[in-house]
């Protein structure tokens, strides 16, 4: 049985629940993910994705300058845009029921935690691919 700790990326990059909307585009950016575990005090907490930046972003038709929208999202924390409750799935966890949770939930990924809620990786659409060419390709 494949289970979801074979497949998961490990310590994925995280990001402060105090640090700017900026801080988070720049890191996505840099680091080219599309997601960041929140961690609040070390601890994680959240969850924020590049379409919940986007949304969080005043959009074209707004009469901000670029000036503006940027001082918006300097001033803008993570914990202003985040997802307090992601769903999240356990190391140990089968493989099928990470994808069907995925599945049921229109989901890009899920947070993996242990039993003390410590973020171990995240697994994603991407992960899941890799799993399913490696399936599919042992046959």
């Amino acid at each position: 049985m494949q289970t979801v700790e074979q497949w998961m990326t490990r310590n994925p990059y995280t990001i402060e629940d105090t640090a700017s909307i900026i801080e988070a585009m720049h890191m996505m950016k840099e680091k080219n993910i599309r997601r960041l575990p929140v961690t609040c005090s070390g601890k994680f907490c959240g969850l924020i994705t590049d379409l919940m930046i986007k949304s969080f972003t005043p959009g074209q038709s707004t009469s901000m300058d670029t000036w503006e929208v940027h001082y918006i999202l300097a001033k803008a924390t993570v914990k202003d845009a985040m997802n307090q409750h992601p769903m999240t799935i356990t190391p140990d966890a089968p493989l099928c029921e990470a994808a069907q949770i995925i599945h049921d939930n229109k989901l890009n990924g899920l947070c993996v935690t242990d039993g003390n809620n410590n973020l171990v990786g995240l697994l994603t659409n991407t992960n899941l691919m890799e799993a399913l060419i490696s399936i599919c390709s042992s046959k």
